[in-house]
């Protein structure tokens, strides 16, 4: 169970209690009270504050004048809500010794004397919980509770109550005790784990849980779901059993609309487990205006490694025991965020996700709404895609208000970032007090809602999950939210297991595999699982890898050239099928004829023989007839038929293409609204999985059972807000609904759309070259505040400038022009593409646009066959390998597979012209094996990267026994100049210097011996190290830092500004720069050293021959330390620049460091001033030595 805090007024709620019991304890009740036992209970004779020193019983006093037993009264509304739940049936005796029994009379206890009436008096943290007397329930006797059951017959009413006695406020138990397991295979009811928090312990809490909701413990069986150990779930409120049973049909209804990934792929049997990596940001506090890729850490493959997150693992608490209750989950398009979502609310559907009662799943399509006709209540109940028909939604209502920490509310469908920082935004004050006041009133739009719960005006106790992509400003958001996640793509494991489930035919299972292995381009965008689908479509098609594209306009081209064929093939055959079922029914009819006819004439024993012969010929003729026929017609019909398929695709194609860039230009993946899509353009949309439809239910959803009259039951007619507009009763399978005005229609998928985009831009006659011009990359302007493409933009320009070089016989039926008029339109716009990327200055380009650069020229000069390159695309290649600057930098670029891969080609293509290049990749998240590609070329001269990346390919390089690319990997590695600006970044240095001092990779390490014999080459080579973790992280790496200084021994600039070192830092510091011998400057500036910290620093500074400039601006540094400086300074004679600003010198310390100022005839400039000097001290200092400066 997790620890919650508890409602005070939740521990009032006791049930149906009358206010008083003192009438009722009359002498049957009280026969039925065993003193010993119900009194012998230490939590029953537990004294004020704690004391549990009585061991007497509390005895039975009669009523006087001045007793009275304490009563506590339930809130109104608690009241209102509990008399609406139906009277419960009375529960059966239970027969164990272990379990407390239930009697329906009073029986005889012996050796109790009962004077009437008596009052039970009992301890003030005593409270009754009543529990109903149904034979569904049972008392599941526990470790802890020694039987405090007590059965009150109360008069006027159908069933006897069983009342448990407990504590009333109990401390929250930190061990798991597993209750008894009921006797006679009894489970106690799946909701019984809801309790008013206060009225039931946390003991009796867990003995009610149901089995499949408990964690998993070392000491207790697995749990069913497979999975590692499951977050406890916090006490609650009791669940009124309408409410249970709407719980239980919304996990079925989950089980069914989330099975689906897509056409043909289910979770159950198609999902991979994906990993997710737990992201962080820079709290800089800086910039107001955020933009989230900028914001957030980058690490290095080694680290992203160690802190990654299975899917179970997204609720749980941080280190500190804080609940997560804002998660954003970021990923790219195509890398699952949908699916991974899909999977959750699988697992809650599966009770593997046991602290939530209610998921909702909200889409940001539903944003398209904008009648304010809306309520919390109609929002989660009826447009939620995850929510079904509601028998009683004003009682899942108010459940749900009462427990908001058991409600999980999902965001999907949210591609930008920009679109949660609007619903961020302050809405106004009446709106905000309208919404608190009543929630249930139906006059708020779906925007008003969203926002409402994001900024946790409504609902603030519930868990948020947020999906998006990493791009864009993310004020708000990083303001709020409690873990940032983002989903890691498909390791080669993964692709393994994902080729494994998709071909279940293991020949053509090892026929992928071997095709992927001899194309690099393709195995490596299988990286991301989008793309990978739309590879596992190309595989299952081509059978030898010859045919396969090598990029990815070449791939996008393949998969749609499929889904046209596919649905051009079931189209025929259906028409194919309605054929023969004519041709069938046609027979049939003419062989009743002729049997009817042949009957009138033959005997009754010769009828059967005589209806077969007749009915044989007359099939046989028929066929034979419509054969003929189909001969004579079938060349001039099939060749009819497919002219007229090719004018139709050829109008479709130019339509979706219009479509999808218009949809790429206002950064949205729906299709427009104010624009007409005929029903047959819908159809195909469909057919082709190009399209999927969002359903809007803007209707209330009745079950059958309210319809009907009858019981429960979801509606088979509308069950909405999902993808495709999903109807239930169908075996299975999901129906397209109309797509009108209740539905939006969006692109399924971000890459097809993105790549239909790009036929428009280059290959259709509406676009002109003056606007195709406009659409190309790096277009320069005036440079002011825009808003972030999405990533489909970019795509589209990739797709464009790859399908004009592509092969001219792959593109004809992307086109419906003459072959003259078409190779006249693609070689004017190759020109200027030529021009425009010829044209560009590389230096003046940012990493990421190089990077994009290189993905343009790669699309364009790579195809299916060598021989059909085009001159023009060899020459793109040509230049932007000559033009590329030397030191070619990707820092801070996320670098993915596909992004290497193009940048290795236009780097292999650079080397033949004998370019060489000195890699920056730092910050770059580049993956271990992207890293040996490119440090394994020829003509990389130096490199940079994560130290702790490149330490793992040393040793990967060492166990591989590759020592020649080991040799080149340990003498290209270049960390000067190095800025520290994470904790671990200090830990890495600490173990590449560990490595250089002891001359070896590893203590077991032998190969390294000769590499490393005159120890790490980037170690001796650093000569300045800038120490930027700021006052929070800073004292947390300092240790780490004292111990690897004495390594660099070669360093000349030390910058630990702002680092919060003190004097006990300074003290350690004095010691770690002794063996510093070439120390040129340091920069001890802001970190609260004091006079003690400079008398340790000052002797040190002797010892420093080199050293010329020192920097000990606002620190802490009084008269004292000032007069120990000034003993020091005539013997650093390297010394030229001091600066002892804005300490705490007076007069007396600016005046001895004045005159030693005079025996320093090398030393240049002294800062010393602050506003403990007066003015007139100063001014006359400065004119006795002019070096003596203010600033």
């Amino acid at each position: 169970m997790q620890e919650v805090d508890q409602d005070p007024f939740l521990t009032l709620d006791l049930g149906d209690l009358p206010d008083d019991l003192s009438e009722y304890l009359n002498d049957d009740c009280l026969r039925t009270l065993d003193v010993d036992v119900l009194f012998g209970d230490p939590w029953l004779n537990s004294g004020t504050g704690g004391n549990s020193d009585s061991d007497s019983p509390m005895p039975l006093e009669p009523p006087g004048q001045g007793s009275q037993q304490k009563k506590h009264k339930l809130p109104d509304k608690a009241k209102g809500r509990r008399k609406k739940d139906p009277q419960p049936p009375q529960s059966t005796e239970e027969n164990t010794s272990s379990s407390p029994k239930k009697r329906k009379k009073p029986v005889e206890t012996e050796g109790l004397s009962i004077t009437p009436p008596r009052i039970v008096h009992l301890h003030p943290s005593i409270q009754f919980i009543t529990i109903p007397d149904n034979p569904q329930y049972q008392l599941i006797q526990t470790v802890r509770l020694s039987p405090p059951v007590i059965t009150l017959p109360l008069p006027n009413t159908a069933a006897t109550p069983t009342y448990i006695l407990v504590p009333a406020t109990s401390p929250p138990s930190k061990c798991q005790v597993p209750p008894l397991s009921p006797v006679d295979g009894a489970v106690a009811p799946i909701q019984m784990s809801s309790s008013p928090p206060g009225s039931l312990s946390d003991t009796a809490s867990k003995a009610m849980s149901p089995p499949c909701a408990l964690p998993q413990s070392p000491s207790n069986e697995v749990s069913t779901c497979k999975e590692p150990p499951l977050p406890q779930s916090p006490t609650v409120l009791d669940i009124p059993q309408v409410v249970k049973d709407y719980i239980q049909e919304a996990k079925a209804h989950m089980s069914k609309t989330c099975q689906d990934m897509e056409a043909g792929l289910s979770l159950t049997s198609h999902y991979v487990e994906v990993q997710l990596s737990q992201r962080e940001i820079f709290r800089s506090g800086k910039n107001t205006n955020k933009f989230l890729e900028k914001e957030l850490i980058i690490m290095g493959d080694t680290d992203r490694q160690k802190c990654l997150l299975v899917r179970n693992q997204i609720f749980e608490g941080s280190h500190e025991g804080k609940p997560k209750r804002y998660i954003l989950l970021l990923g790219h398009a195509g890398m699952g965020k949908t699916t991974l979502i899909k999977k959750l609310c699988l697992d809650w559907a599966e009770d593997c996700i046991p602290q939530f009662d209610f998921v909702f799943l909200l889409d940001g399509k539903a944003l398209a709404l904008t009648e304010p006709t809306f309520s919390l209540q109609t929002l989660l109940l009826n447009l939620s895609s995850s929510a079904p028909a509601c028998i009683d939604p004003e009682e899942v209502y108010a459940q749900i208000l009462a427990a908001p920490k058991r409600v999980l509310i999902i965001f999907d469908g949210f591609d930008e970032l920009r679109t949660y920082e609007i619903l961020l935004q302050t809405q106004e004050k009446d709106l905000t007090t309208s919404l608190q006041r009543d929630s249930k009133a139906q006059t708020y739009t779906v925007r008003q809602l969203y926002s409402a719960i994001l900024q946790r005006v409504l609902l603030p106790g519930c868990t948020l999950l947020l999906s998006t992509r990493p791009r864009g400003t993310a004020s708000q958001l990083l303001r709020r939210t409690d873990s940032l996640l983002e989903v890691c793509g498909f390791t080669p494991t993964d692709l393994e297991a994902y080729l494994s489930q998709y071909f279940t035919d293991p020949d053509l299972r090892e026929s992928a595999l071997d095709s992927l292995k001899n194309c690099s381009y393709l195995r490596l965008l299988c990286w991301n699982p989008g793309l990978c689908r739309l590879v596992c479509l190309v595989l299952e098609q081509f059978k030898g890898s010859a045919a396969l594209p090598r990029t990815l306009t070449g791939l996008c081209l393949q998969v749609w050239r499929l889904k046209v064929e596919n649905d051009s093939r079931s189209t025929h055959s259906q028409a194919e099928d309605q054929t023969q079922i004519s041709v069938e029914s046609v027979d049939e009819q003419q062989a009743q004829i002729s049997s009817s006819s042949q009957l009138t004439r033959c005997p009754k024993n010769t009828r059967s023989r005589a209806q077969a012969s007749t009915r044989t010929p007359n099939q046989r003729r028929r066929r034979r007839k419509i054969k003929e026929e189909d001969e004579t017609n079938g060349g001039v019909m099939k060749s009819v038929g497919g002219e007229a398929g090719r004018i139709e695709e050829s109008e479709f194609l130019s339509e979706l293409c219009s479509l999808a860039w218009e949809g790429v230009k206002a950064n949205s993946s729906n299709l427009p609204t104010g624009r007409t899509i005929s029903a047959k353009l819908k159809a195909f949309g469909h057919r082709t999985e190009l399209f999927s439809s969002y359903h809007l239910r803007t209707k209330q959803a009745v079950s059958s059972g309210e319809r009907d009259g009858g019981g429960g039951g979801a509606a088979t007619e509308e069950v909405g807000g999902g993808e495709m507009g999903e109807r239930k009763g169908n075996g299975g399978r999901t129906d397209i609904a109309d797509a009108g005005d209740d539905h939006i229609l969006f692109w399924a998928n971000p890459f097809l759309q993105s790549y239909l985009a790009g036929v428009h831009l280059s290959l259709s006659r509406t676009v002109s070259d003056r606007s195709f011009l406009q659409t190309l990359p790096f277009l320069s302007g005036p440079k002011g505040r825009r808003r972030p493409q999405r990533e489909e933009f970019e795509l589209t320009q990739r797709f464009a400038v790859g399908l004009l070089f592509h092969s001219m016989t792959e593109l004809q039926r992307l086109h419906s022009y003459t072959e003259t008029a078409f190779r006249d339109m693609v070689v004017s716009k190759q020109a200027l593409v030529t021009k425009h990327l010829e044209g560009l200055s590389h230096g003046d380009l940012s990493p990421a646009q190089v990077l994009e650069a290189c993905h343009y020229v790669y699309e364009a000069s790579s195809t299916h066959e060598d021989a059909s390159r085009h001159s023009r695309s060899l020459q793109l290649v040509a230049h932007l390998a000559a033009n590329l600057p030397e030191d070619l930098t990707f820092h801070g670029v996320p670098l993915n597979p596909s992004d290497v891969f193009a940048v290795q080609n236009i780097l292999e293509r650079g080397g033949t012209a004998g370019r060489r290049f000195c890699l920056d990749l730092e910050d770059s998240g580049i993956q271990i094996s992207g890293l040996r590609a490119l440090v394994g070329l020829d003509n990389i001269k130096t490199y940079r990267a994560c130290i702790a990346d490149a330490i793992t390919l040393w040793e990967q390089l060492e166990q591989s026994g590759e020592e020649g690319l080991l040799q080149g990997a340990v003498s290209k590695f270049k960390i000067h100049p190095l800025k520290a600006t994470q904790v671990c970044h200090v830990e890495h240095l600490a173990k590449l210097v560990n490595m250089h001092i002891h001359k070896r990779l590893s203590d077991s390490s032998s190969q390294s011996d000769s590499i490393l014999a005159e120890g790490v080459p980037a170690v001796k080579e650093l000569h300045k190290l800038e120490f930027e973790l700021g006052p929070e992280d800073g004292p947390l790496a300092l240790p780490k830092l004292w111990e690897l200084l004495p390594g660099l021994q070669n360093l000349q600039h030390l910058d630990l500004e702002n680092s919060k070192i003190g004097d006990t830092g300074a003290e350690k510091l004095a010691h770690a720069l002794v063996p510093l011998c070439f120390l040129e400057i340091l920069n001890l500036s802001q970190n609260c050293i004091g006079d003690q910290g400079v008398k340790k620093l000052a002797a040190t500074l002797r010892v420093l021959p080199k050293l010329h400039c020192l920097s000990l601006y606002s620190n802490v540094i009084s008269d004292e330390g000032a007069e120990s400086l000034a003993a020091v300074l005539p013997h650093v004679a390297s010394l030229t620049d001091l600066d002892v600003k804005y300490n705490k010198l007076t007069d007396v310390g600016a005046q001895s460091l004045g005159v030693s100022l005079r025996s320093c005839k090398r030393m240049k400039t002294l800062r010393m001033w602050n506003q403990c000097i007066p003015y007139g001290v100063f001014e006359r200092l400065q004119r006795q030595d002019n070096r003596i400066l203010w600033h």
